[in-house]
This record gives C-alpha cells, sequence and structure tokens, in this order.
C-alpha cells in the first residue's frame, strides 16, 4: 500500500490486540501499578488500586440491582472519576455501557432508555432531574421507565475545599458544589454512590469475552432519531492499544482528559488507551482554557487529545504567557479540521506537529491517522494500524484513482459490528469489495499519492459545530414539537469560531407571524434540546422551498446560505 512509505517505522502495519475483555486492562494495571495515580480531579487522586476496588464494588452493586450480562447500561456524565468507575463496573458486571452526552435534555434522553432498553442508569446529580423526567414520560406514555438510579454528587471524589492552580474555576462553583435534590422516576429506586461503594459482597464471575457487545453509543443520521453503534470488547481494544502505540505512550503518560469521555474519542483513544497503559488522566470536567493552561503546566501533561477549537482558545487566553506547555510531546485530535496558521503557530513556538485523525462512532474513533512524524496540515492522515480504506464512486462503489474525489470506506478491526436493531441501516452501511465488508463513512474525499487522505465534502448531510456532529433530521424533528411551528429545516451556517453552526429556516403557524420571536424559538430549543445542536441562528419564511415529490430543498437553503 501505498502510504506505507511514510508509516512510523518503529510500529508494525497491523497488531494483534489482547484477545480479553477490556476490563482486564485496568485489573492489570492495577497489579503493575498499584500506588500509581490513575485519575487526578481538582488535586485529588485516585490510585490504580483504589479505582479497581472502587469499580469491582460498583459492578457487585449493579449486579445486585439485576444487571445481568449483556444488559444495557445508561451512562450520563460529564468527565469525573465516577464516569471512568462505573465505565469499567459496567463493564465488570458483564453489561454493556450506553454513553449519554450529558447536554441532552429530556425529550432527547427518552431515546436512549427506551432504544437500548435500559433499566438502569448512572448520573451525576445535576443532570438527574432531565434522567427523572425522560422516565416519567415515558411511563406516562405507557412505556417502560427507568427501574434503577444510581446518583454521584462531584464532590464524592473531590477535596471541595481544594485552592490553588487546581482549583476550580470561580464560575462553577454552584454546578460542582451544589447537592442537588435526587428525584425518583416514577416507579424507580435512587440509589447514592456512597451507598453504592459501600457494597462488600465480591462481583459475579468476569465472563464477557472479546466478541461480546461492550460499548452502544449513539451516532445521528440523515433521517430519523439516533442509532446505536454495537461495539465489541474486541473493536475498543484494538484502537485503545494502537491509539498507544501510535501516540508513542508509555506507563509514563500524563494525559489531560479534556475531551469529553462519554464521546468516543475521548472513551477510546483516552480514557482505554491510557488505562491500558497504566497510565495518569488529569480529568477536566468541562472546558476552560485558563484552568487547562494551570493543569499542563503543574501536572506536566504529556499528551493532550483534542479538538481544534481548545488550542485556538487557550492559545488565545491574556494568560496564555504564563503557562508552560514544554512538557508536551504529543498533541493531536479531529472533529474539525485545525487551521493552518495555528498549526503552524504550534509547530514554530512549541516545536509540535499537530497530528490530526479522522474516524466515527462506527470505526471506534480513528480510522485514519497522520504519522506524528511525517504530519500533514488539514489533513486526515493515513489508513490506522490494521485498517484498509479506499475511495470508491458512491454509486458504482468501485474504486476511483488517486486525487479523484468518492466516499471514504474503511474496513477493519475497529469497525462496529452494525447498528442496534436497525438491519436495514446495517445493510445500507456495509459493502463488499475485493473479498473484505466495508463501511461506508458518508464522507466524501480524496487520496494523494503518498495514500494521504483529505475530506473534500459531505455525502451525509451533517453540520459540524466545533467538533460536535448536528443532524438536521434529528434537530427538525425536535422542533416540530414547538406548538408556533409548522416546518423547520436545518442547515449550516458559517462560523469563525465554531467552524459550523446551527441555522434554522422556520415556517410559523398561520396568524402568529410576528409573535413568536427568534428569541422565543431559541430559548425553547435551549430547554429542549443539548445547547450545540441549538440554532444559532432563525429565519422566518413564508414555505420552504419543495421538490415536485413535496420533498424539502434543504441543499437549495444551503446553497443559497453559502452564498450569502
Amino acid at each position: 500500500m501505498r502510504h506505507h512509505a511514510v508509516w512510523p517505522k518503529r510500529l508494525p502495519h497491523a497488531i494483534n490486540p489482547p484477545a480479553m475483555p477490556l476490563w482486564e486492562n485496568l485489573a492489570i494495571s492495577a497489579r503493575r501499578y498499584p500506588d500509581k495515580d490513575a485519575l487526578v480531579f481538582f488535586g485529588s487522586t485516585i490510585s490504580y488500586r483504589d479505582l479497581l476496588q472502587k469499580t469491582e464494588q460498583l459492578a457487585a452493586y449493579l449486579q445486585g440491582l439485576g444487571v445481568q450480562k449483556g444488559d444495557r447500561v445508561v451512562l450520563n456524565m460529564q468527565n469525573c472519576p465516577q464516569l471512568v468507575i462505573a465505565h469499567f463496573a459496567i463493564l465488570r458486571a458483564n453489561a454493556v455501557v450506553v454513553p449519554v452526552n450529558p447536554m441532552n435534555r429530556a425529550e432527547e434522553l427518552k431515546h436512549y432508555i427506551t432504544d437500548p432498553d435500559a433499566a438502569v442508569a448512572i448520573t451525576t446529580a445535576d443532570l438527574a432531574s432531565d434522567l427523572a423526567a425522560a422516565s416519567d414520560a415515558l411511563v406516562a406514555q405507557g412505556q417502560t421507565g427507568l427501574k434503577h438510579v444510581v446518583v454521584t454528587h462531584f464532590t464524592d471524589t473531590f477535596d471541595a475545599a481544594v485552592q490553588g492552580d487546581e482549583a476550580p474555576p470561580a464560575g462553577w462553583h454552584d454546578w460542582l458544589y451544589t447537592r442537588h435534590a435526587l428525584p425518583a422516576p416514577q416507579g424507580a429506586q435512587v440509589h447514592t454512590w456512597t451507598q453504592a461503594l459501600a457494597c462488600t459482597t465480591a462481583p459475579a464471575p468476569l465472563t464477557a469475552g472479546p466478541h461480546d457487545l461492550a460499548v452502544l453509543p449513539y451516532t445521528s443520521g440523515t433521517t430519523g432519531l439516533p442509532k446505536g453503534c454495537m461495539h465489541t470488547h474486541r473493536s475498543i481494544m484494538h484502537n485503545a492499544i494502537s491509539s498507544g502505540l501510535w501516540g508513542n505512550s508509555t506507563a509514563e503518560n500524563i494525559t489531560l482528559a479534556a475531551v469529553p469521555m462519554f464521546h468516543i474519542t475521548g472513551m477510546v483513544s483516552m480514557m482505554h488507551a491510557s488505562i491500558a497503559l497504566g497510565a495518569t488522566l488529569v480529568v477536566m470536567p468541562r472546558w476552560d482554557r485558563d484552568l487547562a493552561g494551570r493543569l499542563i503546566s503543574k501536572r506536566r501533561i504529556t499528551h493532550w487529545t483534542n479538538i481544534p477549537t481548545m488550542v485556538i482558545d487557550l492559545l488565545g487566553s491574556p494568560h496564555f504567557d504564563k503557562y508552560d506547555l514544554s512538557s508536551i510531546v504529543y498533541i493531536g485530535g479531529g472533529g474539525a479540521a485545525m487551521p493552518q496558521a495555528v498549526a503552524q503557530r504550534l509547530l514554530e513556538q512549541f516545536g509540535l506537529r499537530y497530528v490530526e485523525g479522522y474516524g466515527l462512532t462506527e470505526t471506534a474513533a480513528p480510522s485514519h491517522t497522520n504519522p506524528p512524524d511525517a504530519a500533514k496540515q488539514q489533513c486526515l492522515g493515513i489508513p490506522f494500524m490494521s485498517t484498509d480504506a479506499r475511495v470508491v464512486d458512491p454509486e458504482t462503489l468501485q474504486e476511483l484513482p488517486v486525487g479523484e474525489q468518492g466516499e471514504i470506506v474503511v474496513c477493519g478491526p475497529e469497525v462496529f459490528e452494525g447498528y442496534w436493531k436497525r438491519p436495514d441501516a446495517t445493510a445500507q452501511a456495509f459493502f463488499e469489495l475485493d473479498g473484505k465488508r466495508f463501511f461506508r463513512t458518508g464522507d466524501l474525499g480524496r487520496v494523494d499519492e503518498e495514500g494521504y487522505f483529505f475530506l473534500t465534502d459531505r455525502l451525509k448531510r451533517m453540520i459540524n459545530a466545533s467538533g460536535f456532529k448536528v443532524w438536521p433530521a434529528e434537530v427538525e424533528a425536535l422542533m416540530f414539537r414547538h406548538p408556533a411551528i409548522v416546518e423547520a429545516c436545518i442547515i449550516a451556517t458559517r462560523d469563525s469560531y465554531r467552524g459550523e453552526s446551527v441555522k434554522a429556516v422556520v415556517v410559523l403557524r398561520p396568524g402568529l407571524e410576528g409573535q413568536v420571536s427568534e428569541a422565543d424559538i431559541v430559548a425553547w430549543c435551549r430547554d429542549n434540546m443539548a445547547v450545540y445542536k441549538v440554532p444559532r441562528v432563525v429565519q422566518f419564511v413564508k414555505a420552504l422551498p419543495k421538490s415536485g415529490s413535496g420533498k424539502v430543498m434543504w441543499r437549495a437553503l444551503q446553497e443559497a446560505e453559502a452564498a450569502t
């Protein structure tokens, strides 16, 4: 393959990942480095020994609630030690993690209960009310809600009196320190974190194997509700181990965990990769550029996986000159293109090559990444370890020559098994080429003479807002619930900071023109959907353009927006 000429010479082209369940990575690291810091959170630390013990206690408690092998358990949290503990505890209980974006609101959360048939959820107290409201709404509709909710406060794992460089920003105090009321969903029991971790029984034997389902992250698409991506222990294990190798990582890594760990990139390339290595994760619950700068300096961060907007924000801090980035040996990420000028500044000022990568929830994060010593700017990189990637004609599915634009397709051990309960969508997502099963990414790109891939356009209808993927059909479905909206079409609008933002083109019910404002629509959206999905711009029109068959011509609206 042409990209082998630029392949890191220290690495094999493919690996055989450990044939064991993911929880064993934690167990092995705890035996190797029992007293080493696994997690750091606002100055408080959890050793590998303690992390192992807490996961076993929580796993036993979950099994006591009736969680059995293969059951799906909702995990709805911002980054915090409890997320890591809960994630591995669910795996230790032989169950399946359903990671949920903590920005989702009650209306959105209903789907994450009903679709995976989840009876148990683990969440933080600040999010418990939305989860309870979602469960109650399902019960009111005659559907099955949650049976058990385990709830933690952030201060269950850090010293509320922490001061200095590692203290939370002042604006976070109410959110972090408030002892929120714990609402009980109708027909469900609420269990406190302290109660769960006081469990003294041993968990049942670990019986999950490499080919069993481990994680069910959800991804949206061009139509309908989000779809669950079935990832096995094997697919996650491959990219966890490969990510460590690719970043030239060791147990001495100190990783800044600023990317959300509910997201496939943070979960696999950061959390699972670090735990498998026995490295240290310095956890940030939310992004704050000056807290990040202080943590990088104080904790001597060596590895930082991020989205480009984080780097841009940090470099723009008025306090940036006070921060010491000299400890960083690896910096990279994806989700959006790194501006060439920013990448060049990192290289010239700090000697750091920003390593861009590419992947989807369906590919357990990286399917492509740049070689650290031969990175090209604004480039997806080369196919990842053990991976075959091609560019094909979207219509004929035949491979295209170098330089021609087509759909990027991927075959490798990191590719998911298919969509949960959606054999139709699974069948549409895969095809066979040269005797291999390839996944259709829905992204258009090209490959150059050296085997580097470049993104050129999207076959799917999707908006990329600071690395968060916004699927118009999902936002439209939510907006149709607004009593004043007859029709809505979601398109992308240019944003100098986020890259793209969400714009809604809206038709109001007759007689309501002039009575409902843009601010009214935006406020309603903020109450009913995750903030990154909320339209930044609302345009009112008399009618949406439609084709002869009555379909909304979203592309015409998008092209008109691009021309402005």
